[in-house]
Formats: structure tokens, C-alpha cells, sequence
């Protein structure tokens, strides 16, 4: 089975001339002021980029353009990045290594701004590892202020305080009918109260204005009943009588669960996490000269792991699993005609698994299980139990 699913995995892999993060129509602006029209690779940045990858036409070569070189960038209908130098505060949020100071510390830095909302009043966005900063300007204002927030810790205090200036500067430039202050006092510093914010804003001083936060938005969650087969096969060895050893054959069972899957929303939706409680079983008996051996085995498999998405368009795509599973095991145990009776305890083990999707509905799946200790309880008994499963899905969310 082990030789199967590597040579499977292998060809998986080589399949990289579609499963690239592809190139999609944009723009970038120079130092000149000279708008290019261009394909640019969008690779939906999860930290702030400090270049891009871009083609000049589908057929020539990739070229990289720099911050130093690019005054703005965007791909139409996606997103859009601003070159701007401005003040960032960099201070830790780890609650053991807070800043014992309330005021941010700022440095200037040129950057690459993500605009989050376009429009009479802009919301930005810079992210860099645990750095996570807004930013805001208006009335077409080339100057870009940082939204002010900050948690800190005073000396010898256990409390973490917040510095929550940030709202008093929406209070003073944000007027409008439509936001009241209690709107600002319960807002938070994250991408959807301040999104929220800022489009109310525009909406009421009648602007034209871009969400581009909603235009990057898809599906992040999915509910999906699998149905499968399992191949699976089962060895005893006794270390105190070689009489007992048991090497149960290839056998086919069913498997049925419910997976849910997370979206994680960067790098264009291409990883996942996944968990999928499922129930399994494996029921076999060995005949011996002069006893038998049955094992009737039943559980509740919790796999929690990763997904790889390979895009081949916009309707298919391959994917790779890795998991860490769980096994709570429901009344299973091996029975030897002589009356002994060995209990299958809960266990765990790790999943790889390579699959297709098409239309975001249909799923198939190819799951390979390591090798999984059922008989952990036992000081003389040890078994191998190995598992590798064709899955069905059907996406109903």
C-alpha cells in the first residue's frame, strides 16, 4: 500500500505547470507617473510585499518589480497597494514582552500599503509576522496617518492596558450623520470593525469608494459528508507465545464522516484546515488447527490536519492532506476461542491523503494511515494496524 500512494503523491507533485499561483490582469505605476498595464502574479500576500512578479504579455518572460521602483500596483477587481512612507510602531504583543510605555514607538519606513477602502476617507493595511498596523487618510490627502493602538504593561502591574487613541482620531475625522459616537466607542482595532467603518463613512458623504476586502472574499468554509472504503489489514505478535500471533488479512470496510474544513484566507485560499470525525471498523476471524481468532474492532476516527490546494482552473484542483487522527474506540476487542479477550484502547497515528475537487462539490480522495498501536495496554501483545481509504464527497456548504 506504502508503494502505491508514494508513486501516486509523486506524480501529484510534478504537476506544477498548472498549480502555480497564476498571473492576472493589473497595472503598476512607476516613478514616472507611467501607468503599465501588465499581468501581475498574485500571490494574495499575507505580510506586505516589498516586490511583485509581472509579465508585460502572456507569452514573454516574468520580470520583478520593487518598491523602489514602483510608486503603486493592483490587480483589477482584487486588490491594490500604495507605496507610501509612514510611521510604524513595532512593538511586541507577546504578554511577556510588552512595551512598559503607553506611546507607540514610531519609526518611518517605506512600504507597500494594502488599500482596504478606497475612497473620500482610505482605510490601509501593513502586516509583517506579528506586526499588524491600519492606517487612514482623506479627502485625496497624500498624507497617511497611522490609527493609533498599542497594548502595554506598566511595571510591577500583572494588568495589560490598551492605548486606544485610534478611536479618538475616527471621533475627530470621521463626522458624519450616520456615525454616532457610540459606533466608535464598541469598535475594535481589526480589518472588519474598521472596514465597516470607513464604508459607512463614504456611503454617507455620498463618494464613490472601493471595498477591496470584499472583493476578495470567498467561500472560507465548507461542510462536506464523505463516504469511503477502507482497506485494512491487522498483526498480533506475542512476545511470550508465538501460538498467539495473528496476522489478519486485507479486508474492506466501510468509513463514514462529516468533514469541515477552514479556509485560511491568504495566499489564494490554497491551504485549509481540516478536521473530519469519522466512524470506521474492521471485523475479521483467523481459523487455527486447534483454536480461532476474531477481532471485531469499531471506532470514532477525529482526523485534525493541513490541506494543500493545486489549482488546475477555476473549477478544479488537486489537493494534499497531512493529519494528525485521533481514535476513540467504541466496545472493540480481540477474542481468542480459548476465552482470552484483548480490549483495543484509544490510539492515534498520522494521515497523508491526495485528492481532486471539481466545482468546489465533488471530492475524491486517496488517504493513507500509518501504522496504528491498538493493543497499547498490553506489555506482550503488540499489533500493527494499517489503513488506506478511497473517499467520496459531496460539499452541501
Amino acid at each position: 500500500m506504502k508503494k502505491h500512494f508514494l508513486f501516486l503523491l509523486i506524480m501529484i507533485l510534478n504537476l506544477n505547470c498548472y498549480s502555480q499561483i497564476s498571473f492576472e490582469n493589473g497595472y503598476y505605476i512607476n516613478n514616472n507617473e507611467q501607468k503599465i498595464e501588465c499581468l501581475i502574479k498574485n500571490k494574495d500576500w499575507k505580510n506586505n510585499p516589498t516586490e511583485f512578479k509581472y509579465k508585460l504579455s502572456k507569452d514573454l518572460e516574468q520580470q520583478t518589480a520593487t518598491i523602489q521602483l514602483v510608486k503603486e500596483f493592483g490587480i483589477y477587481e482584487y486588490s491594490k497597494f500604495i507605496r507610501s512612507t509612514v510611521k510604524i510602531d513595532r512593538s511586541s504583543i507577546d504578554s511577556n514582552h510588552l512595551s512598559n510605555k503607553r506611546n507607540p514607538v514610531f519609526e518611518n519606513e517605506e512600504v507597500f500599503l494594502e488599500v482596504l477602502v478606497d475612497g473620500k476617507a482610505n482605510l490601509y493595511y501593513y502586516e509583517d509576522g506579528n506586526v499588524k498596523r491600519f492606517f487612514y487618510s482623506k479627502d485625496n490627502s497624500n498624507k497617511i496617518e497611522p490609527l493609533i493602538f498599542k497594548n502595554y504593561q506598566l511595571d510591577g502591574e500583572r494588568i495589560i492596558n490598551e492605548n486606544n487613541h485610534f478611536k479618538q482620531q475616527l471621533h475627530n475625522d470621521l463626522k458624519c450623520q450616520s456615525i454616532k459616537t457610540k459606533d466608535i466607542e464598541i469598535i475594535e482595532y481589526d480589518k472588519k470593525d474598521l472596514i465597516n467603518l470607513f464604508v459607512l463613512y463614504n456611503e454617507c458623504s455620498n463618494s464613490n469608494w472601493t471595498d477591496y476586502d470584499t472583493k476578495q472574499k470567498k467561500e472560507l468554509f465548507n461542510l462536506t459528508p464523505r463516504l469511503g472504503i477502507n482497506r485494512s489489514s491487522l498483526t498480533i505478535q506475542n512476545t511470550a507465545s508465538n501460538s498467539r500471533n495473528v496476522d489478519f488479512k486485507d479486508k474492506l470496510g466501510f468509513r463514514l464522516g462529516i468533514e469541515g474544513e477552514v479556509v485560511l484566507p491568504f495566499n489564494k485560499n490554497k491551504w485549509a484546515f481540516i478536521i473530519e470525525p469519522t466512524y470506521q471498523y474492521f471485523k475479521s476471524e483467523k481459523e487455527f488447527a486447534t483454536y480461532s481468532v476474531k477481532v471485531d474492532y469499531s471506532s470514532i476516527e477525529l482526523p485534525l490536519g493541513l490541506r494543500y490546494y493545486l489549482f488546475l482552473n477555476d473549477k478544479s484542483k488537486f489537493f494534499l492532506n497531512a493529519t494528525y487522527n485521533l481514535d476513540f474506540v467504541m466496545n472493540s476487542a480481540v477474542s481468542y476461542s480459548s476465552g482470552v479477550d484483548l480490549e483495543i484502547t484509544k490510539s492515534s497515528n498520522l494521515g497523508f491523503g491526495v485528492g481532486f475537487k471539481q466545482n468546489n462539490k465533488y471530492s475524491m480522495e486517496l488517504r493513507y494511515h500509518t501504522s496504528r498501536e491498538i493493543l497499547g495496554s498490553y506489555r506482550t501483545s503488540y499489533s500493527e494496524y494499517n489503513t488506506l481509504s478511497v473517499i467520496f464527497g459531496y460539499s452541501i456548504w
